[in-house]
């Protein structure tokens, strides 16, 4: 019950800990990248979005941007509208042209007419935000708009504008855009969005509504990675070095792509790489015409329903094989990421880190607690060992981990000994019971010592006899001699045991010891509630004849026995015994001493 119980509260502890680590976002930096390599994924770039980009050779060419005549950009303008029927849908100038050049109003005024009389250029301004952060009415932060930069008037007048500020999450990367912002009454757009406008209105495409969160945001679903529009170079452009038909029916953005300009931005899909704002505003355009957009899932929800999988999971390991529960988790996470990138492609992103971080933390805890489970039971089963085998036996069996008994028995050359205490019932008639129950536990913890000592199985105890084995329930070296020696151990320990007890209680007991060798049936004997592991067959009915005919201080042995020890023992000749439920007698001998040993 104790054990259910403990599972239980570890389950909900995981799940407690999956749903606030996904509810509050715990580790964002972390989920931040582990959301980039799942959701933002090559999805294939549109052949009719391009860049012509402002790039080294561009500025070595025309010098810095900042010294230009706007009659430059008046000039591309011209160029890629090269007729009526070929042309860009929209032309888009990544680059602030705020405030009249007067050192050069001829350029100004080119721009201005090359723009008017096309009709489909898009030019940016830029927002200042507050660096102090406001709630609005529903407890939402944000940072207001407190200036606008537009182009100067007369360009503004003949061209459609957007803002070019990206919104970056906190660890600077670009990955959501805010598609319009309010400022002194006015609603002002994001250039994509204008440049997407624009190309609806002159394909004319029903625009695609674009999802925002509460903060008004809406999470960009990258087409490509830095570097895989098409991209030419201003300067050939303009040098005539490029077919200007290959610019028809096409979106054109027009901006930075030298890194000492300064407009590169880490994204998600970048890598090492950073990204031009150029590209960024033409992934953000194709995500329009694609309508692939996403915004952050409610994480309640997703803090909810994980949880209680986890919960649901970690009950599962407590119970499950180690490679059914291995499976379980490949199964389980892969099935989150398949299911996360469709709910993605479906315009939710959620967290994707905390549900595997906490259930592969709750497999190896489950699997390094049933190991822990599996070594107490085995430190179980040699503390019972204990008590029936020899400390050494334990020891090997531990190092070994080797705990395998056949059940049912098996049939195996046993050496059984039996000893009884001679004098016992007269005794306990004139002791005290406390006085015979201490007389009775010392005898026994004789012959126990002397059995371990010579790595025997104490078998069972019988009142105040006690039988044990040799070479069972595990192989044993020299178990023959090693019984016999034993059987001399409990004898000669009785004889000083004696000596204490007719000083203290005037009574004079002794051991009787019967041991023989040969075939039993080792194994679990009894039933389902109540087993006994033992030995049995005529091997064991014969070594106990032999006891029963022991006298005090005697160590009598069969002669099967002896014939396998008999270079090693002094015996002495008792003769043919009669056996209860034998036909046939055996032949005895008494031990009297084993050769070199002392």
């Amino acid at each position: 019950m104790k054990k259910h119980i403990l599972t239980v509260i570890e389950a909900l502890i995981v799940g407690i800990l999956v749903f606030l680590l996904t509810y509050t976002n715990a580790f964002s930096a972390l989920d931040y990248i582990a959301r980039d390599s799942l959701y933002q994924v090559p999805r294939g770039i549109r052949s009719d979005i391009k860049i012509i980009g402002i790039d080294t050779r561009t500025l070595e060419e025309y010098g810095p941007i900042q010294t230009w005549s706007r009659s430059v950009y008046a000039n591309l303008i011209n160029t890629l509208n090269v007729d009526e029927n070929t042309r860009p849908y929209v032309v888009g100038f990544d680059i602030l042209l705020s405030g009249n050049i007067k050192t050069d109003p001829e350029g100004d005024q080119a721009l201005v007419d090359a723009a008017g009389e096309y009709g489909n250029v898009v030019v940016v301004n830029q927002l200042e935000y507050s660096k102090r952060w406001e709630t609005d009415a529903n407890g939402i932060t944000y940072f207001p708009v407190t200036a606008v930069t537009n182009p100067y008037k007369e360009l503004l007048d003949v061209t459609s504008t957007g803002y070019c500020n990206f919104s970056q999450d906190s660890d600077g990367t670009v990955r959501r855009i805010i598609p319009s912002e309010k400022f002194d009454g006015n609603t002002y757009e994001s250039f994509s969005k204008v440049m997407y406008g624009k190309y609806c209105s002159a394909t004319g495409t029903t625009p695609n509504e674009i999802p925002t969160d509460m903060t008004g945001r809406t999470l960009i679903n990258f087409s490509g990675k830095p570097g895989d529009y098409e991209y030419l170079s201003l300067v050939d452009v303009l040098e005539g070095r490029i077919d200007p038909r290959i610019f028809d029916d096409s979106i054109v953005f027009v901006g930075a792509y030298d890194p000492e300009m300064q407009d590169n931005f880490i994204v998600p899909n970048g890598g090492s790489k950073q990204m031009y704002g150029v590209e960024i505003h033409a992934n953000v355009f194709q995500a329009y015409i694609q309508g692939r957009f996403a915004l952050y899932g409610n994480p309640s929800y997703s803090a909810l329903v994980t949880a209680l999988i986890a919960m649901l999971l970690h009950l599962l390991f407590k119970k499950l094989k180690i490679w059914q529960s291995v499976l379980l988790l490949v199964v389980a996470i892969g099935a989150e990421i398949g299911l996360l990138i469709a709910i993605n492609e479906n315009g939710y992103s959620f967290s994707v880190i905390y549900f595997p971080l906490v259930i592969v933390l709750s497999f190896f805890y489950s699997l390094g607690m049933n190991y822990l489970l599996e070594i107490r039971k085995k430190k179980k089963v040699l503390n019972a060992f204990q008590k029936y085998v020899a400390p050494q036996i334990v020891e090997e069996i531990a190092k070994k981990g080797d705990f395998e008994i056949k059940l049912g028995g098996e049939n195996r050359d046993i050496a059984v000994l039996f000893v009884d205490i001679r004098g016992f019932t007269t005794m306990s008639e004139a002791l005290e019971p406390e006085q015979v129950v201490e007389i009775l536990n010392e005898y026994l913890s004789l012959t126990t010592k002397s059995i371990f000592d010579n790595s025997g199985t104490l078998d069972k105890f019988v009142g105040d006899a006690t039988m044990a084995v040799f070479n069972s329930p595990f192989d044993l070296e020299d178990y023959e001699y090693k019984a016999v020696c034993a059987a001399m151990d409990i004898v000669k320990g009785g004889e000083a045991i004696e000596e204490k007890f007719i000083k203290r209680f005037g009574r004079s007991v002794g051991f009787g010891v019967g041991v023989n060798v040969g075939p039993a049936v080792v194994g679990n004997v009894g039933c389902e509630f109540r087993m006994d592991f033992t030995a049995i067959g005529d091997t064991v009915n014969t070594a106990a004849r032999l006891e029963a005919n022991a006298k005090k201080g005697q160590v009598l042995i069969s002669d099967v026995l002896y014939e396998r020890l008999k270079d090693r023992l002094e015996v002495a000749d008792v003769g043919e015994i009669p056996l209860k439920g034998k036909t046939k007698g055996v032949f005895v001998y008494e031990v009297k001493k084993i050769i070199g040993r002392d």
